[in-house]
């Protein structure tokens, strides 16, 4: 029926696309999740004791990830020959991941659609996490505070001037300031992100926790 054949398409459209077991390799850009670490401390790393979340640590915006993404959707778990990161590999990572089993995570669901080696994955997830200037106005933050979304976007953009609005998503989780989301090409330069990553926080007064 007519009906029926509209409604599908309407909740194809609503719903963010992702596939399950492609072939790695095949994308169009990536998306370099940035997380903000006493978010996710204070909502689930300090019931789990994460080392990430003791307070020597001083995480601000860690990687979340590199996401390989196609203009709308994204794969995951793909079909790969290269084989699995070691150990050694994924603790390395956990400088600028928190642990070494988040590296792992991203390997297994993100990485391995990139079409690279573990190592060439990691190597340019870090190429990616530093080719972005994290405010530095915000580590210095002594207090909770609750401030518009908006305003985290606009201090990456005065931060990094080769971004603009639609390269940039701000995303909230629980009323909190989570991540900020930033297009890249395949050769880590800004691009504008696709119409199901351009999904800013709208909140106006969202909780940004302070550096521990």
């Amino acid at each position: 029926m007519r009906w029926m054949s509209i409604l599908l398409v309407a909740l194809t459209l609503a719903s963010p696309l992702h596939a399950n077991g492609e072939r790695a390799g095949d994308f169009d850009y990536y998306v370099l999740s940035l997380s903000w670490s006493p978010t996710w401390c204070a909502l689930e790393g300090d019931a789990r004791n994460a080392r990430q979340c003791t307070p020597s640590r001083h995480s601000g915006w860690i990687l979340h990830g590199l996401w390989p993404q196609y203009d709308q959707g994204y794969p995951s778990n793909c079909r790969t020959a290269a084989r699995d990161p070691s150990r050694g590999q994924t603790n390395a990572m956990a400088d600028i991941m928190g642990a070494g089993g988040a590296a792992w995570h991203q390997w297994k669901k993100h990485g391995r659609c990139s079409g690279l080696k573990a190592d060439e994955y990691f190597e340019t997830a870090r190429r990616a996490y530093n080719s972005i200037q994290r405010p530095a106005i915000l580590r210095k933050l002594h207090e909770t505070v609750k401030l518009p979304a908006s305003v985290i976007e606009a201090a990456f953009l005065k931060s990094n001037p080769g971004l603009s609005p639609d390269t940039i998503t701000i995303t909230c989780k629980k009323g909190h300031i989570q991540e900020a989301r930033i297009c890249l090409t395949r050769d880590l330069k800004p691009r504008n992100c696709g119409a199901d990553v351009v999904r800013d926080c709208q909140m106006q007064k969202a909780i940004l926790e302070p550096v521990r």
